[in-house]
């Protein structure tokens, strides 16, 4: 039922459009109409909308268009289904309406259905018009239109084989990837990376910190390989390309994974019970210019708020780039990933709305971008750091 306001609505008179007011509680909501001579209500649940029909059929088109109204079919605006259904069906005839006793008759709640000719006509006298009545055809257009965009905006269920894929995914990265971080403490730590360590502004000793960096970056590469392995789709590539596919998204895959631990307030990694800054990355070499790129990248995807699957299927697409060098199955592998990227799509739109879920997808591409371009500088970065290379041959295998 549609609770619409009731006869309480003063209408001062063209001369004072928009200024009429709710006659109970004083609200001034009244604002010009589109199509109409009087003008319409666009707050009625403050005015004293209580009951469900109007008393008086003129009072439609001067106080109201509820958000929860139906839409009209005579005209671009909001009234009651009833009455634009009757006006409607009552025009589209061919044979005019007459009343029998000579347009007298009163309409009001009880009676408005009494004569139809009276109730055409006293609406039409109040400003609505008969050529703003939407054809069958017109009608029929418009309700397809709506049911399309209907459709659009319900959610997208997976289908059987994106959510075997999802588990699969998950199962993997369960298995070797989401536990890494708290196994960061076994890699001889320097002491002031503990988070209950108080820093002091003496100098860091460079080399535990380097040593500790390369170890736990290897450590890193070695369970995204171990997490690649696990997946039917990338063992069934040739050996060849699933070397070349690894080459070029281990560092981008850690640093996906890498981005649960992103602590937005403080800027911080917080892995287990280990702290990692930016001053961290200075000391042990590395260019403050490409730490705040990398530091801006993991709060952009930070700010996305993902949730594991949106994770592990992000870093699947990264893995599956049919234009990383030395990759010969390019159209398989691309095939690959459109899967993951249908799938991933499928995903965000299947779930309820969140903050800052607009464009969560082309927001995801665009910082895959992002991330192959720190990949190529990181890969930069260990060349120019003295001794870091040596400490792990496989990530300099990787960025070779």
């Amino acid at each position: 039922m549609l609770h619409l306001a009731n006869n309480n609505t003063a209408y001062t008179g063209d001369n004072n459009r928009g200024k009429a007011e709710c006659w109970s509680c004083g609200h001034n909501p009244l604002v010009q109409s589109t199509y109409y001579v009087l003008p319409t209500c666009r707050a009625p649940s403050q005015c004293c909308a209580n009951e469900a029909l109007l008393s008086d059929p003129v009072s439609l088109w001067k106080c109201l268009r509820a958000p929860h109204a139906a839409t009209c079919s005579l005209a671009s605006t909001t009234t009651l289904l009833s009455v634009s259904v009757s006006h409607r069906r009552t025009v589209s005839k061919s044979t005019g309406l007459t009343c029998p006793f000579a347009g007298s008759c009163k309409v009001n709640k009880a009676q408005r259905r009494h004569c139809p000719a009276c109730r055409l006509q006293k609406c039409l006298d109040a400003g609505m018009r008969k050529e703003m009545i939407l054809s069958a055809e017109a009608l029929a257009l418009r309700r397809a239109k709506q049911a399309q965009r209907r459709a659009q905006q319900a959610p997208l269920q997976l289908s059987k084989e994106q959510k075997e894929l999802v588990q699969t995914l998950l199962g993997a990265h369960t298995r070797h990837v989401g536990t890494m971080f708290d196994q960061f403490v076994q890699f001889r730590p320097p002491a002031h990376l503990f988070t209950h360590y108080q820093r002091l502004p003496i100098p860091v000793p460079v080399m535990p910190l380097l040593v500790h960096f390369a170890d736990i970056n290897t450590f890193m590469v070695q369970q995204v390989i171990k997490f690649t392995k696990d997946l039917p789709l990338f063992r069934s590539l040739p050996m060849e390309d699933q070397i070349s596919l690894l080459k070029g998204a281990a560092v981008e895959i850690c640093h996906i994974a890498l981005n649960t631990t992103f602590c937005l307030q403080t800027r911080h990694f917080l892995c287990g019970p280990l702290r990692y800054t930016m001053e961290d990355g200075v000391h042990a070499g590395f260019q403050e210019e490409f730490l705040e790129l990398l530091f801006r990248f993991h709060g952009t995807l930070k700010r996305l708020q993902l949730q594991e699957p949106e994770y592990v299927l992000l870093a699947a697409m990264a893995l599956f780039s049919p234009d990383r060098p030395g990759v010969t199955r390019r159209e398989e592998i691309d095939h690959l990933q459109e899967v993951m990227a249908l799938t991933l799509q499928s995903y965000i739109r299947g779930q309820q709305p969140r903050p800052r879920d607009r464009f969560l997808y082309a927001k995801l591409l665009g910082l895959l971008a992002e991330l192959r371009s720190i990949n190529n500088a990181y890969g930069h970065q260990i060349q120019h750091i003295q001794g870091l290379s040596a400490m792990m041959p496989l990530l300099q295998e990787i960025c070779s």
